[in-house]
């Protein structure tokens, strides 16, 4: 009678372990692509995956018992097509939000507002893209930086177009402010953040201006997460921009911009 319950109890234990290992192997894999060259919200350092958007995410599917995460570094011009194509779920690269890209993809919550910035030699101060007429500027071609160039050439043909240069993903952001630098280029738009940080990095002499133009909507400055536009990214983007709620009232969010940005930047609000 012993050995029978105990046979009983080994049955039940070995069922509920493989139950346990199904279940697990059953979470759905998401897979974030990134280009690891948009410091301090991605990049890498000694092969780790580094950054604001990095920290987010895994906060985001921490103690999940339905997803789990993986990284992937990826050229830029990548990511959206890699989206497009279902081989990535979540896209996490200091997205901003444009109406092309929202007719295509799914936003989450936001979870950062910075603001559009130029960046020019040291002692040169442009606050709008009027300033920036007739200057020259490099841009990836399909970036959200590169529309706003390009909707404000087309809607000011009366002036001097801004001399859009379009390079290489392969050509980093370092690498473009050093141009500004060696006076290859006349400036770069770009997030305030991003500038700042990447110039006190490389101790560059540059200076940064905060844009004073409206380039777009009341979602200027506001960074999110891009997801498919279809049936799972809906779902997906339910349990996404459920736990980014949690993590602003929680002060994750608060906390994760103090360590990346040296500031709150996590608020959506007019303090900012």
């Amino acid at each position: 009678m012993r050995l029978k319950k105990l046979l009983v109890l080994i049955t039940s234990l070995v069922l509920v372990l493989s139950a346990s290992s199904v279940y697990a192997d059953q979470k759905k894999t998401i897979v974030v692509p990134t280009d690891s060259d948009t410091k301090p919200f991605t990049y890498k350092e000694n092969g780790k995956f580094k950054g604001y958007d990095i920290d987010v995410v895994k906060a985001i599917f921490k103690d999940s018992k339905r997803y789990k995460v993986t990284f992937k570094t990826v050229p830029f011009s990548s990511i959206l097509t890699g989206v497009d194509a279902g081989r990535y779920q979540l896209a996490a690269n200091d997205f901003n939000y444009n109406e092309e890209r929202a007719e295509k993809y799914l936003f989450s919550e936001p979870i950062s507002k910075s603001n559009y910035a130029i960046a020019a030699k040291k002692g040169t101060s442009f606050d709008s893209l009027e300033a920036v007429s007739g200057k020259s500027v490099e841009v990836y071609s399909g970036s959200n930086y590169a529309q706003i160039l390009e909707d404000w050439n087309e809607k000011h043909s009366d002036k001097k177009p801004i001399a859009i240069r379009y390079v290489a993903n392969t050509v980093t952001l370092p690498q473009r402010l050093q141009n500004i630098e060696n006076g290859k280029v006349d400036f770069l738009i770009y997030d305030a953040i991003s500038l700042k940080t990447v110039i006190a990095d490389q101790g560059l002499s540059l200076d940064v201006t905060d844009v004073e133009d409206k380039l777009g909507t009341d979602k200027d400055g506001l960074e999110y997460l891009l997801l498919p536009k279809d049936e799972e990214g809906e779902a997906l983007q339910t349990y996404v921009n459920k736990r980014i709620k949690t993590l602003q009232e929680n002060g994750t969010l608060s906390k994760l911009s103090q360590k990346h940005f040296g500031g709150d930047f996590s608020t959506t609000s007019d303090k900012q």
